[in-house]
């Protein structure tokens, strides 16, 4: 099995796939390129929701749209990507602050985190969004990453990219709590791989795949934090995976074009695309914001 373009899109950072059951299509943003974007992989049908300005992240809305993160707060989209209400404000410094990862938590939560941008100070934040507003989860982060459920709910997967770490949290679905943090698992940087863990999910046996920026391939590990194995990705900078397809046995993963050389995209020209494999273990349903929750 080996990854494959999917979808020729370049963008200039590709993020947050979301593979909508209902629909058969992938949903993923562009940042840096201000986008949603919708592909529908049985027809090869995709279009472009420009956005206002940077979009880091999406979830599903029950009844159909979308919770994101944006540089400004959280929002509700329509489905044709057009924002309809604004749910918080991203309580950092928006200079230097936005909202990267994220994703709908098994009670209809929206977990989210933001970058530091210049990357010196830790200023960045896990956050969980419910019908109480914006609460805190975890702090002193430059980059959040990674996050992801256990299928039975009870972990947290997180991670803090810059420190080449993955954290796994006790996770109460009924509260929305996350306490018990321990180390998932670590990278370990050398001066000829800097790959690193980004965006991540879960398949239907907890194992927990992630994106390495920087690293050109995807890995995977068991529950308990063993790496089982990785894959190459025809990109320097995978961005993110996602588990979709009619059986969610199909492996997307997005990637980044941005700051790349010239001589980095002469040998990686399709950096930025959507890329695709079979896998054999499936992945999980995405869960659906609900804003009653």
């Amino acid at each position: 099995m080996s990854l494959k373009v999917a979808l020729d899109v370049r963008t200039e950072l590709g993020e947050c796939p979301v593979w909508s059951i209902e629909e058969q299509a992938l949903y993923f943003v562009d940042i840096k390129g201000r986008a949603l974007h919708r592909f529908v992989p049985a027809t090869g049908a995709h279009r472009t929701f420009p956005m206002p300005e940077e979009i880091g992240c999406i979830g599903l809305r029950r009844g159909g749209g979308f919770i994101a993160g944006f540089r400004s707060g959280l929002w509700l989209l329509d489905i044709d990507g057009n924002r309809t209400q604004k749910l918080a404000d991203n309580p950092e410094d928006q200079r230097t602050s936005r909202f990267n990862d994220g994703r709908v938590d098994p009670a209809g939560r929206f977990l989210a985190g933001t970058i530091d941008e210049p990357k010196e100070g830790g200023r960045a934040h896990l956050y969980r969004y419910d019908s109480r507003g914006l609460a805190m989860l975890a702090s002193g982060l430059l980059t959040s990453n990674g996050v992801a459920f256990s299928p039975d709910g009870s972990a947290l997967y997180h991670s803090d990219t810059p420190t080449f770490t993955v954290w796994r949290y006790t996770y109460d679905p009924a509260t929305g709590e996350a306490k018990d943090k321990t180390r998932f698992a670590r990278l370990q940087p050398t001066e000829t791989d800097q790959g690193r863990p980004d965006g991540a999910a879960v398949d239907a046996e907890g194992c927990y795949w992630t994106a390495l920026f920087e690293g050109g391939r995807i890995q995977r590990y068991s529950p308990e934090g063993r790496l089982l194995t990785e894959y190459p990705v025809p990109a320097r900078c995978p961005t993110m995976v996602c588990l979709g397809g009619p059986d969610l046995k199909t492996l997307y993963v997005t990637s980044a074009r941005t700051g790349r050389s010239e001589d980095e995209l002469a040998v990686f020209p399709h950096s930025g695309s959507l890329f695709a494999m079979p896998v054999d273990v499936p992945g999980l349903p995405e869960y659906e914001f609900d804003i009653s929750v």
